[in-house]
């Protein structure tokens, strides 16, 4: 049997739903995106742009990159919608091996991500339950086990269950700072704290505000996740675009109004000294019981980053399955309309990241991969117009050539300030690079 034989059975034999919408969409991007990262990052950007005016301003500036990222996207996941996410385009646009290895950096990442908000989530839990304190990784791993056993009775439990998690997830942000807000009403502005360094100028400020835009762009990572569903999308032309704003315009309004709440009970010095600005703001405001209202906080907030980034893993290794790209047993649908096994696999491999321990390092290194992925996607754009010009495209990127070009070199820029901050990850994911070459040209030998 050919290649195409195989993958033209596996198709026919598994179908994936045309079930979910906008909501399904929206309630995913804010699932991926708003993580433990929004109350780490903003202490960086505030020690390197001591200013509210460009500590604030640095949150649009990455908002409008990831906007802008969108919008060449939305063209590529309409253009032929198919769920898998990035690989699916890059893999038709620029080669098997480029699809391989933006495919496997995804999974790998995405279920990497799985344990590392778990992780987090576990030591929440053992922070608010005596029981579970000191056993974060067994209650991820039990965490994860439970939200695969909900996520694989199919496609209306997993839209269901993302839209109830990022609602949570909204509202306990959303009380945070209506809380901030609320002490300001009735207090005096926060006096300065600790001093900082002065503010940089000229060609140092740009530094600043590039090493500064890194932290602010792995908050905004997960915009890119309605295109893992571009095959289960009832109308993909006109509701993946939708999504994919609806999810990041939500993001960034929720993200600015957190640092801006932050403000409001610290002084930007007392930001950038604390690690976990969320947790100095509501011991503010708060009192003694701070600490316990941001682990609530947490525990209630990242459930839905686990569904999210454990959906997406999923999706891609499904893909990568139909192209015998990986097992062709990941390509099975079970009757629920979910990729069952993919999912299954998917929640292995962050089960044995969170047992070893080596998810850490893992994302450090796919970070760095995953920015070069979306530089890849944006390449796409232009490979596509010119290869297909008069195909109907029912989303066309606002701006193109010019806008694509844009989200592309700042994506060039992310990724050499990335190589000039971390060489050793640098070096190890140019390593992974050489490997993956020579997985990929096993593995197509053998499905030949």
């Amino acid at each position: 049997m050919t290649v195409t034989a195989a993958v033209a059975e596996v198709s026919t034999r598994n179908r994936l739903q045309r079930s979910l919408g906008v909501w399904f969409g929206v309630a995913v991007g804010v699932g991926s995106m708003i993580g433990a990262g929004i109350l780490r990052a903003p202490a960086d950007v505030a020690a390197r742009l001591p200013s509210p005016t460009l500590f604030l301003g640095a949150w649009v500036i990455g908002g409008l990159y990831a906007l802008l990222g969108a919008n060449a996207m939305a063209e590529l996941a309409t253009l032929r919608p198919r769920s898998g996410g990035q690989y699916t385009f890059v893999r038709e646009a620029l080669g098997p091996y480029a699809g391989f290895l933006v495919g496997w950096n995804d999974w790998l990442s995405s279920a990497g991500s799985v344990a590392a908000v778990a992780l987090v989530e576990g030591e929440a839990l053992g922070a608010l339950v005596p029981m579970f304190e000191g056993h974060a990784v067994a209650v991820a791993t039990i965490g994860v086990a439970i939200v695969t056993v909900v996520l694989v009775r199919g496609i209306r439990a997993s839209d269901g269950t993302q839209r109830g998690t990022s609602l949570l997830k909204a509202i306990a942000l959303l009380v945070l700072i209506a809380a901030c807000l609320a002490w300001r009403l009735t207090h005096e502005a926060p006096t300065a704290g600790a001093s900082l360094p002065a503010m940089p100028r000229g060609l140092a400020l740009l530094g600043a505000i590039a090493v500064a835009l890194q932290g602010i762009i792995f908050a905004y990572d997960g915009w890119t996740s309605m295109v893992y569903y571009s095959g289960e999308v009832r109308d993909p032309g006109r509701e993946i675009p939708r999504a994919l704003f609806g999810g990041l315009l939500s993001t960034m309004a929720i993200y600015l109004l957190i640092n801006a709440s932050f403000l409001a009970v610290l002084p930007i010095s007392s930001i950038a000294g604390s690690p976990l600005a969320a947790s100095s703001a509501a011991s503010v405001v708060f009192g003694s019981y701070g600490g316990t209202v941001v682990e609530l906080v947490i525990a209630v907030a990242l459930p839905s980053a686990i569904v999210a980034n454990l959906l997406n893993a999923s999706r891609v290794i499904f893909a990568m399955g139909e192209d015998r790209l990986a097992p062709a047993w990941c390509a099975r649908v079970n009757r629920g309309g979910t990729p069952g096994t993919a999912l299954m696999a998917s929640s292995i491999v962050a089960a044995l990241f969170l047992l070893t321990g080596t998810f850490k390092r893992l994302i450090a290194i796919c970070t760095f991969l995953f920015v070069a992925s979306y530089a890849l996607s944006f390449a796409s754009v232009f490979v596509m117009r010119r290869r297909e010009p008069d195909t109907p495209r029912p989303y066309r990127a606002w701006g193109h050539p010019w806008t694509t070009a844009a989200v592309f070199i700042g994506s060039l820029a992310f990724l050499a300030a990335t190589l000039v901050a971390d060489a050793r990850g640098a070096a190890i994911a140019a390593g992974a690079l050489v490997v993956s070459y020579s997985m990929f040209r096993v593995i197509t030998r053998r499905r030949d």
